[in-house]
């Protein structure tokens, strides 16, 4: 069944290349991106003309996820071009990349409005109208770091994806009784193919960092280079995409509650295959399992 999908952070990386594959599967897929008019205008031109040229249902629409309003916008957009949405991606994501000392407390809480209020913005947005239809999908693309390996110099990324995971798991068990379905997609370490780590900012605070260039001299460069030698030659950021239209084309209610792609293996499925397994055992003593399925009203 064709369904509407709104995905965040689509101008390139993971989104684009999931908004691009959903349209190949048949759904209405709205790649959200800022700046639509000015930055991202080429964004928006290549989009018309991939849905052109593969005669696709790709469209766009602006979305800042650090505005409510913007947010507001965008899914009144939605609703009122192709009269419904049944499927959020949160995508929109950014990475920064230095000793965590180094960042001042302001530079970690634009992290976390990226990546965690982001999509609370998101949902504030949409939700309202999943709830009313009582049916939909909300998929959120976390990280393995949240709990797997956890390289140095990546903390603020790796705390605000933390708490993205904790979020998406609280939401998926109120949504559930609304009969809104949950899936968190977990990618691993991808060190090309992506922006992330282009893009990615800096830390402010120049007098720390020297000190821990002393003692950890090029460890970003290390880092990149080592999670790169650990993935296998097939690894491609095009299986997060498959990953996503295989979510998205499961029958509702059958859904996994969380699917790791993860070339390098750094631990994250086994950690929440347990975790997972604990949520769903403690639900169950309290008497609330039926949080752990979505379902219409009883």
């Amino acid at each position: 069944m064709n369904k509407t999908i709104v995905i965040t952070g689509a101008g390139s990386g993971f989104g684009a290349l999931a908004a691009r594959a959903l349209a190949h599967a048949g759904h209405t897929v709205y790649a959200a991106m800022r700046n639509t008019t000015t930055r991202n205008a080429a964004r928006v031109a290549e989009a018309a003309a991939y849905a052109a040229e593969h005669q696709v249902d790709l469209r766009t629409v602006e979305l800042d996820v650090l505005s409510q309003e913007s947010a507001d916008a965008a899914v009144a957009t939605v609703l009122a071009d192709a009269g419904r949405l049944d499927v959020i991606v949160h995508n929109a994501g950014h990475m920064v990349t230095g000793p965590a000392e180094a960042f001042t407390p302001e530079e970690l809480t634009a992290v976390y409005d990226t990546n965690v209020l982001g999509t609370q913005r998101v949902n504030r947005a949409a939700l309202p109208h999943l709830r009313a239809q009582e049916h939909g999908l909300v998929v959120w693309v976390g990280s393995t770091s949240t709990k797997g390996g956890t390289p140095p110099y990546l903390a603020p990324y790796f705390a605000a994806k933390s708490a993205m995971d904790a979020l998406a798991v609280s939401y998926a068990a109120e949504l559930a009784r609304f009969n809104i379905e949950t899936t968190i997609v977990v990618p691993g370490s991808f060190t090309s193919g992506t922006n992330h780590f282009v893009t990615g900012g800096h830390p402010s605070d120049v007098t720390v960092v020297p000190a821990y260039e002393e003692r950890y001299a090029g460890m970003m460069d290390q880092v990149s280079r080592r999670l790169a030698e650990l993935a296998p030659a097939d690894a491609d950021v095009s299986q997060v995409a498959d990953a996503i239209v295989r979510v998205v084309g499961t029958d509702h209610g059958k859904r996994p509650f969380r699917v790791h792609i993860d070339p390098v293996d750094d631990g994250s499925e086994t950690v929440s295959v347990v975790a997972d397994r604990i949520r769903a055992e403690f639900l169950t003593r309290m008497g609330l399992d039926d949080l752990l399925v979505p379902h219409a009203a009883r």
